[in-house]
């Protein structure tokens, strides 16, 4: 009987061992698929014109150059653009989490009649398709004069943030105890006291998954450029401008090496703020749901 145990035990070991050998296998199968298109992309940008020209084309520069990344950092109009960029980030990291936290703050803990059917308006706003808001909202930024600017990216940040920010930050605030509010009401503080001594900064872990949000859809962001930007050169942000010169025949076979650098530096930021706060990321949204 215990020969059978033994020889049984065994037999489930090899079997486990076997099966969590394929799934590793095919997980790293999976990885190297999914990883290649972006090895072949740093490998181009590492290129010459020389290199990408070549036929056969080849995977790996014969000579690796960063002639592409001084291109766009120095020689290139790329710069500018990349500023553009980088102001419609830094402001709407700032306005979104604030406006978002004002409006959770307020329906969270100041109540007043009607602030259920308020908020069950801004709910029911995420369930509008974006693609319906499209032609209305290009109407209205045109009637303003909006287009070809970067107003459009950024006023309206601080109108709210947006509806699912709005709930992450209202989910969290539900489980911050009222008696804290309370006490310090108590003590003479107002509201924007306890809103900002208070309430946010135990929040940090929300607004930090929020802000790491938004640099991550505003940074690459293609679609809204291409909209509201596209009668103005001037102010396109950097994926605008890379998409323009892929299209233009007379720059696509001249800048192949740089679009892919500047392709390259765009993916950088996004991984490496989620490299970074992965954690606290992941610990921000779950902790909301709990409370919540």
């Amino acid at each position: 009987m215990d020969t059978a145990i033994k020889y049984n035990k065994k037999h489930i070991s090899a079997k486990n061992r076997l099966i969590t050998a394929v799934l590793y296998l095919t997980l790293t199968a999976v990885a190297v698929f999914l990883i290649f298109p972006y090895v072949f992309m740093v490998s181009r940008s590492l290129m010459t014109v020389a290199d990408y020209s070549q036929v056969p084309v080849n995977f790996f520069p014969a000579k690796p150059s960063l002639e592409a990344y001084k291109n766009i950092f120095v020689d290139s109009h790329y710069f500018k653009y990349m500023l553009n960029t980088l102001i419609i980030v830094a402001v709407n990291l700032i306005a979104v989490p604030l406006s978002a936290s004002l409006c959770a703050y307020g329906f969270t803990k100041i109540k007043y009649p009607g602030s259920n059917f308020v908020f069950s308006l801004v709910l029911a706003t995420m369930m509008i398709p974006g693609a319906l808001l499209q032609i209305p909202l290009f109407v209205f930024f045109s009637k303003l004069g909006w287009l070809g600017t970067l107003l459009p990216f950024t006023l309206p940040s601080f109108l709210g943030g947006g509806a699912l920010y709005i709930f992450l930050l209202m989910q969290f605030m539900r489980g911050i105890p009222n008696e804290l509010e309370n006490a310090a009401r108590i003590d003479g503080a107002g509201v924007l006291t306890r809103y900002a001594r208070i309430t946010m900064p135990l929040c940090i872990p929300v607004v930090l998954f929020i802000m790491v949000s938004v640099f991550g859809g505003l940074w690459s962001d293609f679609y809204g450029p291409l909209i509201y930007l596209k009668t103005n050169p001037a102010s396109y942000t950097l994926a605008l401008k890379i998409y323009i010169d892929t299209i233009s025949v007379n720059v696509s076979s001249a800048l192949a090496n740089v679009r892919m650098a500047a392709g390259v530096f765009m993916s950088i930021p996004p991984a490496v703020l989620f490299l970074l706060y992965q954690r606290k990321l992941v610990d921000g949204v779950m902790v909301g749901a709990i409370k919540g």
